[in-house]
């Protein structure tokens, strides 16, 4: 399934022995996964694992005659959601299978799946709270740290105001854990909440959520297999996302499908491609226009779908007849004929399937880039089909999950938003008073709005208070799960975490923020433990949830999440309030009883069918669901579709079986069927927005209708459907204003359960915004990086005009023209782009951390095309300087000499830190928690670009200056 790099290979070098479990010769892949304890068989992903690639360690194996149980867990690492079974004697985790019976991994795990384990051995683990005093880790009691964080909180928001404390979640917390982090945001006063997704997908999310209504992936992993064609644009699965690669290469095979690779780089996803494509970094847009010019030029697109489904294409037309193969070859580089050609496979070929992932998010023009994906799915009448979609490959194992219970400063969980009746909905299911939550927060008008995301919180630390958008700038951040070594421009984020009065990481590892050695206090790491010492659920790519059974306690003084956030909230004095209905034992809060709470709560997305009970009674009978379709075929989930994948409508009584496929309208809404959302009105300029002669099969109404209201169903004289506790409910919330009361805002679900009745979505059936009028460019257009090498293209397609959002100021167009005024391009001549590698995740200190992962790269690097290489004088494997063109940034990593990356282009992996500016960190790190692996983050030298509508940093291309260390 992976395939060995063919052009080169990273440096590798010897591990200190004082870093490693021992060193020995290169062992078999047998011999790794015998010795990791694990078995051998069925590990399709580690299959080309080359054996030179690793040295041996010493794994501690079963304890003879110790009776040993198993207990199923999910991967804590990317997205796919693989299944890991556990062998525990006397509490401790001794051996490991995969999943055979997963309908999602089916037995197979990849590197890092394989070595999860090592997680709960703590070898490079926080083992209890510590504190930094004058550059010194001290080890304190948990008593002592909850006192005096929570004294210092309180004492910020005496003088600075609530909003002056920073909420950093996490996309590895559970589903609960997620939202009771966003509860307590909620409960503390602010906005000022976050998680990775606004470093990963907030584009996507926003993209896709304003085409056809919902910000997520409409098919799955597995639905990929009835794919006739396969197109993977800024996504490489083969190293992000491994276990995927196997229902990726199974639909290529099977259907003999077209698999197009469309990157600038050319990675181990696209070695198994039919038609690789290499474009200029931050052309997307006019590559995808480039493929629709073909499509609309030969007439290929689906009218009819168009027609009935999709509002605004006209207007797309209109763009996509500038962008001429001549035009788009001059922008990207591109031939016309390569994209005639997959145009061509595109539509002869269907339904094909568009796959993204960061290296499409990731840019100034993040969510019109989605959006052009998404138009292109659209005109060929790909959307609501099995095979077809838009597989949005999310990043960490609960990123999905925790973006909808909302770890995001524009919404509170389920996207309600943060206007007024999205405040008073949560307040009727918290049950407190919506004047008193009001007056939490500094202001109403602060309560509504939008915070400060991730991805610019130094500059809410730094910025004049006079050019901030709420009181005062940020004092504090609590720092849960996130790495700080993944947002850009961090020499900036250094001088803000200076800055700050304290500093707080909850974290199994320290984390980069930990080992900046010019913050010499004010610092607390509070030991939080892994995702295998607790339970709950989280939710995978596809929607599907999962639920993962505690392993082993939490090892050494670590707690988890639940427990965390219950001491907070006690020592805040609101944890009785915000605990009213979460049973809490001893200071841990039940998961089970959170999710309940969703249950009632998260009715806009459909997380509401999917109780602790459901999603347990799957992850038993895993074996009855098909491999390819995921729906139970027998047994007690027979009909219902693996972890219920959201929207699960009504009541877990009502046996809502999931939608596997979103906006599938051959399907009963009660069999997983559905409608592109109604969430923008029912016209726009005398135009309908709503369907035009489609429906999901069985509809009592066949044509587009809006979204249910107590006022539509008394339309529809269905309102006699409700029962006597629905209208009691319903009138509670309603009072005067009853018609008002909708779908999402009926805490009863009897407006849901009615519309299901009679076979209709509750949300409405709308047509697909091809034209999206409230965001920046309404049909997207193309526009230059802020650090282009192009400068003969930045007045006819130049960056967006200077402007404020999210409390910030946020420059585009005067940054992007000051760089071409001072000639930043030839003096920084290289572009640089990013990405992931399959030894490591995220920031990596977690996996750089783990013995077996270490041993497979050892040293940060940076990617130059063979010719560039020689020019310069570079060597492979030698040291070079990489020089950003902000803040003396620069970067000192070993050299990777290849063709994989062409001329002019630099690539650099994102999962390194500790080291900064060519000196080592180790010695910054809590004695003992240093990671095995250090070395330069890339985004030491990324620079100042952000997309308009989410603030999404630009990663992936920016410039460089490479030179001999």
């Amino acid at each position: 399934m992976l395939t060995k790099r063919s052009s080169g290979t990273a440096p590798r070098g010897h591990l200190k022995r004082s870093l490693t479990a021992g060193t020995g010769e290169g062992v078999s892949r047998r011999g790794f996964l015998h010795s990791s304890g694990l078995a051998a068989g069925g590990m399709a992903a580690l299959s080309a694992l080359p054996a030179a690639m690793i040295r041996k360690a010493e794994a501690a194996g079963p304890i003879p005659g110790a009776e040993t149980v198993t207990r199923k867990n999910i991967c804590t690492h990317c997205s796919v959601g693989c299944t890991v079974i556990a062998e525990i004697q006397n509490g401790v985790w001794t051996g490991q299978e995969p999943g055979w019976e997963s309908p999602i991994s089916q037995g197979t795990h990849c590197a890092k799946g394989a070595s999860v384990r090592e997680l709960t051995t703590g070898e490079r683990r926080v083992k209890y709270p510590l504190k930094l005093e004058n550059g010194e880790w001290k080890r304190i009691s948990w008593d002592q740290a909850i006192e005096e964080i929570g004294n210092k909180l309180m004492e910020i928001r005496q003088k600075s105001g609530p909003d002056s404390v920073f909420w950093l979640g996490s996309a590895k917390f559970s589903n609960e854990g997620s939202y009771l982090f966003r509860k307590l945001a909620a409960f503390w006063g602010t906005n000022n909440v976050d998680h990775q997704a606004r470093i990963c997908h907030s584009t996507t999310v926003a993209g896709v959520a304003n085409t056809w209504g919902y910000g997520a992936m409409t098919n799955s992993y597995n639905d990929i297999q009835n794919s006739k064609c396969l197109v993977i644009i800024g996504g490489n699965p083969a190293e992000a996302h491994p276990v995927s690669m196997q229902h990726m290469l199974r639909g290529k095979e099977r259907n003999r499908a077209p698999f197009i690779v469309i990157d600038p780089r050319f990675t181990r996803t696209a070695a198994h491609a039919t038609e690789y494509v290499r474009i200029r970094p931050g052309t997307d847009i006019p590559v995808v226009w480039g493929i629709l010019w073909h499509v609309f030029e030969q007439g290929w697109e689906d009218k009819e779908y168009i027609r009935q489904r999709v509002y605004g294409m006209d207007q797309v037309r209109a763009e996509v007849k500038k962008w001429t193969p001549q035009e788009v070859e001059r922008v990207t580089g591109v031939p016309g004929e390569q994209l005639k050609r997959v145009a061509e496979a595109m539509a002869k070929n269907r339904p094909s399937t568009l796959i993204w992932c960061m290296g499409a998010t990731q840019k100034t023009v993040g969510t019109a880039n989605v959006r052009a994906f998404s138009i292109l799915q659209l005109a060929l009448g790909n959307i609501g089909i099995e095979g077809g979609g838009a597989n949005i490959y999310r990043g960490h194992c609960n990123v999905q999950g925790a973006t909808d219970f909302g770890l995001d400063v524009s919404t509170l969980p389920s996207y309600y938003g943060l206007a007024e009746g999205a405040w008073k909905h949560f307040c009727r299911v918290w049950e407190v008073d919506y004047e008193w939550m009001k007056g939490r927060f500094a202001s109403k008008e602060l309560m509504e709005a939008k915070g400060i995301p991730t991805t610019r919180w130094f500059d809410a630390v730094l910025i004049d208070r006079k050019d901030l958008e709420q009181p005062d700038t940020l004092k504090a951040m609590m720092c849960f799960g996130h790495g700080g070594n993944t947002v850009t421009r961090m020499p900036d984020m250094v001088k803000g975490l200076e800055k700050l009065e304290l500093l707080v990481i909850a974290d199994p590892h320290p984390t980069t923020f930990a080992a900046i050695p010019s913050r010499r206090g004010g610092t607390y790491i509070l030991p939080a433990c892994t995702q295998f010492e607790t339970d709950g659920s989280r939710t995978c790519s596809n929607r599907s949830m999962q639920w993962g059974e505690k392993l082993v306690e939490p090892i050494f003084e670590s707690k988890d999440d639940y427990t965390i956030i219950y001491l907070l909230a006690k020592k805040l004095g609101f944890a009785d309030d915000m605990f009213k209905h979460i049973t809490v034992e001893g200071t841990r809060p039940v998961p089970e009883d959170i999710l309940r709470e969703i249950n009632r709560s998260c009715l806009s997305t459909g997380y509401t069918g999917q109780s602790p009970e459901r999603l347990k009674l799957h992850m038993k009978h895993q074996a009855d669901f098909d491999k390819i379709s995921m729906r139970a075929e027998s047994g007690p989930c027979k009909g219902e579709y693996y972890g219920l994948p959201w929207p699960c409508w009504g009541h877990p009584e009502l046996k809502h079986p999931g939608s596997a496929i979103l906006y599938d309208t051959s399907k009963h809404v009660m069999e997983g069927g559905g409608v592109f959302r109604a969430r923008f009105g029912v016209e726009r300029e005398g135009v309908s927005l709503l369907a035009d002669g489609s429906y999901s099969k069985g509809s009592e109404i066949q044509d587009g209708y809006p979204e249910f209201t107590m006022a539509v169903l008394k339309k529809l004289g269905w309102d006699k459907d409700l029962t006597a506790e629905e209208m009691r409910v319903i009138q509670a919330i309603g009072g005067d204003k009853i018609d008002e009361v909708s779908w999402q805002t009926d805490l009863s679900m009897g407006i849901i359960r009615v519309a299901l009745k009679h076979g209709c979505s509750p949300h409405g059936n709308a047509k697909a915004r091809a034209s999206a009028w409230n965001l920046p460019d309404p049909v997207p257009i193309h526009r230059e990086p802020i650090y282009t090498p192009r400068k003969d293209l930045v007045a006819q397609y130049p960056a967006i005009p200077d402007r404020r959002d999210f409390r910030l100021p946020q420059l585009a167009k005067s940054l992007q023209a000051s760089v071409q005024d001072k000639d930043i391009p030839a003096k920084f001549p290289f572009i640089l782009t990013s990405g992931r590698l399959v030894e490591y995740e995220g920031g990596g200190e977690e996996t750089r951390s783990n013995r077996w992962l270490a041993e497979l790269q050892q040293s940060m690097f940076a990617e130059i095309n063979t010719a560039d290489a020689q020019r310069l004088g570079i060597r492979n494997d030698g040291w070079v300087w990489v020089y950003g063109p902000e803040n003396n940034a620069k970067a000192k990593v070993r050299a990777l000499v290849t063709n994989r990356v062409g001329p002019g282009t630099v690539f650099m992996p994102f999962h390194f830190s500790g080291y900064w500016q060519g000196e080592s960190l180790r010695g910054a790190y809590p004695p003992g928690t240093d990671p095995i692996v250090l070395g330069e983050p890339c985004n030491g030298v990324t620079t100042y670009g952000y997309d308009p509508v989410t603030f999404m940093q630009e990663t992936k291309v920016t410039l460089c200056r490479v030179e001999p260390a």
